[in-house]
C-alpha cells in the first residue's frame, strides 16, 4: 500500500460528505423553493423530474469525458459547480433563474456522482479490500448534517440564500483543497490528460442485473424520503413533529450500516452482505406496512435503513469487478439507474397509495428489494478478484498499470 493511496482515501471521503450535505440542503427545502419562486403544484413535478433526468445525461456524458481526462479532474470541477448551483437556487427570484440553477445542478451532480464512484471503485481495487461502504457512510453523514442545517434554516425562518451561503462558503474551499489529493488509482491506464483510457467494452447484458438492483434500491430509498412523513401522519396517525422522525432515523441507520458494512464484506463477502441487506430491508418494509401505530412504523423505517444502505455501494463495487478493464464506463452507466429509481419510486408509491392504499403501496418496494436476491450472484467476484470470503493480499493490486481497475 502506497502513501499516495492512503492520502487519496480521505479527500474522496470528504467529497462524498460534501455531496451528502449539498443534496440534503436541496431536497429538504423543496417546499421553501416552491414558495420562493411561486412554482405551482402542477409544475413542481416537472422541476423535480428534470433534475434526475439531467443528472442521467451528466452521468452518460461523464462516461465519454473520462476517456479523455481522468475522473479526478471531472470530480474536481463538478463539485464546485454543484455547490454554486445550489447557491443559485437560493439567490434567484424569477422562475427562469431557478430553472437554470436546477438544470446546472442536475447536469453537474450526474458528473459528480459518476466520478466519485469511479474513484471509489478504483481505490477499492487498489486497496484489495472493501472500502466502498465507508465512502457512502461519509455521504450519509453529510446528509444528516445537511438536513440539520436545513432544519435550522426553516426553524429560524431564514431565506434560502442565507441558509445555503454558510455551507457553500465552508464546503467549496474544503472541496477544492481536498481535490489536490484525489488519486486515480489506475493512473497508468491514461496517457497524460488527453490519452484514451484502455479497456474492453461494457456488455450491457452482463451489467443489466446490477442496473435492476440499483433501480430497486433507489425506489426503496425514494419511498422513504418522499413518503415516510406522509405515511406516519395520514396512515398511522402521528403528529407532524413525530412524522419527521422516520427519515432521520433512516439516515442514521444508513450511516451505521455503511460504517460497519466494509467489515462485513471483508469477513463474509459481498454476496452474503447483499443478501442479508435485502432481507432486512424487506423486513423493514413489511413492518411499516403492518404497523399498528407510529412508533412501530418508525421501527420499520429504522430496520429498512440498516438493510437497504449496503446495496448501492456494493452494486458500484460489483460493476468495477465485472468489468475491470472498463470500470469507469460501467460505473457511469450504472449510475444512470440511480436516477431511474428516483424517477419511478415516488410516483409509483403515490399512484398506488391513491388508487389502492398506502399500506399496500409499501409492499411493492418490499417485493422489488427481495428480487435483489435473484441477482445476488452478480456480486460474486471472479477467480482473480477480491472481496468474497478471502481477501487477496493488498499488494497484488498496487501498480497493476493499465489493468489497475
Amino acid at each position: 500500500m502506497t502513501d499516495e493511496l492512503r492520502r487519496g482515501r480521505a479527500p474522496l471521503a470528504l467529497s462524498f460528505l460534501v455531496q451528502g450535505v449539498t443534496f440534503a440542503l436541496l431536497v429538504t427545502r423543496i417546499p421553501a423553493i416552491q414558495d420562493r419562486y411561486g412554482i405551482s403544484d402542477g409544475l413542481l413535478p416537472v422541476f423535480l423530474a428534470a433534475v434526475p433526468i439531467l443528472a442521467g445525461v451528466g452521468s452518460v456524458g461523464t462516461e465519454w469525458l473520462v476517456k479523455r481526462v481522468r475522473p479526478s479532474r471531472v470530480l474536481r470541477w463538478s463539485q464546485p459547480v454543484v455547490l454554486l448551483a445550489l447557491l443559485g437556487v437560493g439567490a434567484g427570484d424569477a422562475l427562469w433563474q431557478v430553472a437554470v440553477a436546477l438544470g446546472a445542478f442536475g447536469l453537474a451532480v450526474g458528473a459528480l456522482d459518476a466520478a466519485m464512484n469511479m474513484l471509489g471503485v478504483s481505490l477499492q481495487r487498489a486497496y484489495g479490500r472493501s472500502i466502498m461502504l465507508g465512502f457512502h457512510a461519509a455521504y450519509s453523514l453529510g446528509g444528516i448534517a445537511g438536513a440539520s442545517i436545513a432544519w435550522a434554516g426553516a426553524h429560524w425562518d431564514l431565506s434560502l440564500f442565507v441558509s445555503y451561503l454558510p455551507a457553500v462558503v465552508v464546503l467549496l474551499p474544503a472541496a477544492l483543497v481536498g481535490s489536490r489529493w484525489y488519486v486515480d488509482a489506475d493512473a497508468g491506464a491514461a496517457v497524460g490528460d488527453a490519452g484514451e483510457r484502455k479497456g474492453g467494452p461494457v456488455v450491457f447484458k452482463l451489467l443489466l442485473p446490477l442496473c435492476l438492483v440499483m433501480t430497486f434500491a433507489y425506489i426503496g430509498d425514494s419511498t422513504v424520503s418522499n413518503w415516510s412523513a406522509k405515511y406516519l401522519q395520514d396512515v398511522l396517525g402521528s403528529s407532524e413533529e413525530v412524522s419527521t422522525v422516520p427519515y432521520n432515523v433512516y439516515m442514521v441507520m444508513t450511516l451505521l450500516g455503511r460504517g460497519l458494512g466494509d467489515l462485513g464484506v471483508r469477513r463474509f463477502g459481498a454476496v452474503a452482505v447483499v443478501r442479508v441487506g435485502s432481507v432486512v430491508a424487506a423486513l423493514g418494509f413489511a413492518v411499516v406496512a403492518a404497523a399498528p401505530g407510529a412508533w412501530t412504523g418508525i421501527l420499520g423505517f429504522t430496520v429498512l435503513g440498516l438493510g437497504l444502505c449496503v446495496i448501492v455501494p456494493q452494486t458500484f463495487a460489483a460493476a468495477g469487478r465485472l468489468f475491470p478493464g472498463a470500470s469507469d464506463a460501467a460505473v457511469a452507466r450504472l449510475n444512470v439507474f440511480n436516477y431511474v429509481g428516483f424517477l419511478i419510486g415516488s410516483p409509483l408509491v403515490g399512484a398506488l397509495g391513491d388508487a389502492w392504499n398506502y399500506r399496500g403501496a409499501m409492499l411493492v418496494p418490499m417485493v422489488l428489494v427481495l428480487v435483489t436476491l435473484l441477482y445476488a450472484r452478480s456480486f460474486a467476484p471472479g477467480a482473480d478478484r477480491y472481496g468474497d470470503g478471502h481477501e487477496r493480499p493488498r499488494t497484488v493490486d498496487v501498480g497493476r498499470g493499465s489493468n489497475g481497475l
